[in-house]
């Protein structure tokens, strides 16, 4: 499978994620050739080598109208700055118009719209105002754009089969903006980091925008340690601060073989639970981590009707299933075996649909794949459209 794994252990923003992507691409003089002809008036992207402690990488600059804008310092409070440097603002609705007359594919032009929506939910929540009412300045919005439409743009190039992110190092201390000083992360990051592993770090400095943030947030499909992979090329991002440690987006572009694991399968035999005891146990067991649990229909001594109790789970939950099922259930004994086991490779991504985004499931592996939407976003949509499932179905086809 390939894989992009990206290291933020000192952030992240838009033009360190382009910096670093930048370097993955096959051509990248070609590439930027590309990211300066999508069409935004007056807008050009420069990469430069740049060195951080001894490391090399690239440095991106976006030039509007021969100003450069520092992402840092106007990411964090889009929707208001000094009247008497940018006079002009958009409108989430603005933005939306912009991107859609690029000369992109369709597929960068809905990431990238995607994208702008969670920053501008998130910028929404942290005001307490309707999105309708965010405003982005005029030269942070086609600065931000050409970060959103560029990390788009490469990512269709690199073309990764699963996207995974190391938790987010977002800084600390506080930061000035056109409110007063808030603190770090600012609240809009804050609020589109929720859910999303993250921590401060020792450094007091913004260190994750919320362009960065919302970039992670739309592309990553999970966020952990680094995986077991065959690196193929690694690219470095480079922040415009100095720290003691390198300020760098660092990504991983690699392989991981198609994938075996280890599970336990722990049984009993039951003949004297009801239904509702057994029903109990199953969602304990569920909760307390176990893969999958069921039920077989078996017959015991003395032609007693009775059930299999199987729970599925790896090796450092099986002494928590095992308690578990000691407690909830009439049993006596439980029987362990351990099983290797052949997986797809599963990663969930998001649709764009005429009744709104869907998640969709994707496993992938041994040369084949298979997809499936979540059946309780299509539940959702099929209730809120008074329509069948299969009507629903039907109508993704």
């Amino acid at each position: 499978m390939r894989i992009l794994f990206i290291e933020c252990a000192m952030g992240a923003a838009g033009d360190m994620l382009t910096a670093a992507l930048l370097q993955l691409v096959p051509n990248q003089e070609e590439m930027i050739r590309k990211m300066n002809e999508i069409g935004l008036d007056g807008v050009h992207m420069h990469a430069n080598p740049c060195e951080k402690c001894g490391i090399h990488g690239l440095h991106v600059d976006v030039h509007v109208h021969g100003q450069i804008e520092d992402e840092h310092m106007h990411n964090h409070d889009h929707h208001e700055h000094s009247h008497a440097h940018h006079h002009v603002h958009h409108t989430l609705s603005d933005v939306h118009r912009i991107i859609y007359r690029l000369n992109v594919s369709e597929q960068v032009k809905e990431n990238a719209i995607e994208i702008y929506r969670l920053i501008a939910q998130a910028e929404a929540k942290a005001h307490n105002m309707p999105i309708t009412n965010v405003h982005f300045h005029e030269v942070g919005t086609m600065d931000a754009i050409a970060d959103v439409v560029n990390v788009c743009m490469l990512i269709e190039e690199i073309a990764p089969e699963q996207i995974l992110c190391s938790p987010i190092c977002t800084g600390s201390g506080t930061v000035k903006c056109a409110h007063g000083i808030l603190p770090v992360p600012a609240p809009a990051t804050a609020y589109l980091l929720e859910g999303i592993p993250n921590y401060s770090g020792v450094f007091r400095a913004e260190l994750c925008t919320p362009t960065g943030a919302a970039i992670l947030k739309w592309f990553a499909n999970g966020f952990c340690e680094r995986p077991v992979m065959k690196t193929k090329k690694i690219g470095y991002g480079m922040g415009t601060k100095d720290f003691e440690q390198a300020n760098c987006v660092r990504i991983f572009l690699g392989t991981t073989e198609e994938d075996r694991d280890d599970i336990y399968e722990l049984q009993c035999n039951l003949d004297d639970m009801s239904g509702e005891e057994l029903g109990f146990a199953m969602e304990r067991l569920l909760e307390e981590g176990a893969r999958d649990v069921f039920f077989i229909p078996v017959t015991m001594k003395k032609s007693r009707p009775g059930v299999l109790l199987s729970a599925i789970c790896d090796g450092t939950k099986k002494e928590k299933i095992a308690d578990v099922i000691m407690k909830n259930t009439t049993t006596l004994g439980i029987r362990e075996y351990h099983c290797a086991r052949y997986v797809l490779t599963r990663a969930i991504q998001k649709e764009e649909t005429e009744f709104g985004i869907i998640r969709k499931k994707r496993a992938s592996g041994y040369g084949i794949i298979k997809e499936k939407y979540e059946y309780e976003d299509l539940a959702r949509f099929a209730k809120e459209k008074g329509i069948s499932l299969f009507e629903l179905k039907k109508r993704l086809k």
